[in-house]
């Protein structure tokens, strides 16, 4: 008998929930006029971040690039209110399947837009306070920027709780 830990064992979901993710996060967007609000949007602001809820474990992996998501979500090239939209329903559906990470590809912001929260790096520069105010953040216990290999300052991590 070896004195080491046991290896972890992998929590995984049914395919037939994944499928269904994958199938709702591909599917093409509906065109959404211009002056349309999403429902529950809420406004810009400077909500406090949230807080740091993971152990050196998380981070240690985080480091290394050694986190594999449960799913991606990719909102860059979406308007705000079709990214706060698809981004509302993918946590729903993450935390239903009680997935554990979630990658969200925001596209990376360049300096000049992340204080007015226009154009190109819109989505980067409101998504912590969209996570923050959601209607899901009890179930978020952290939002960390994301690996290089999994798009660095373009994309985070979601951790849900358990």
């Amino acid at each position: 008998m070896h004195g080491g830990k046991p290896k972890p064992v992998p929590v995984t979901t049914p395919a037939a929930d994944k499928a269904a993710l994958a199938k709702f996060l591909s599917a093409k967007p509906k065109a959404v006029p211009a002056d349309t609000k999403p429902k529950h949007m809420p406004a810009q602001s400077k909500i406090a971040p949230m807080p740091h809820n993971l152990d050196g474990h998380w981070d240690k992996r985080i480091a290394r690039g050694s986190i594999i998501p449960d799913v991606s979500i990719d909102l860059h090239d979406a308007s705000l209110s079709l990214a706060y939209n698809r981004l509302d329903g993918a946590l729903e559906q993450a935390i239903a399947q009680r997935m554990k990470v979630i990658l969200l590809v925001t596209g990376k912001p360049r300096a000049h837009d992340r204080a007015s929260g226009t154009g190109r790096g819109a989505i980067a520069a409101v998504v912590r306070d969209w996570l923050a105010a959601s209607r899901h953040a009890r179930h978020i216990s952290a939002v960390r920027n994301a690996h290089p290999r999994h798009g660095g300052a373009g994309a985070l991590y979601i951790m849900l709780k358990s």
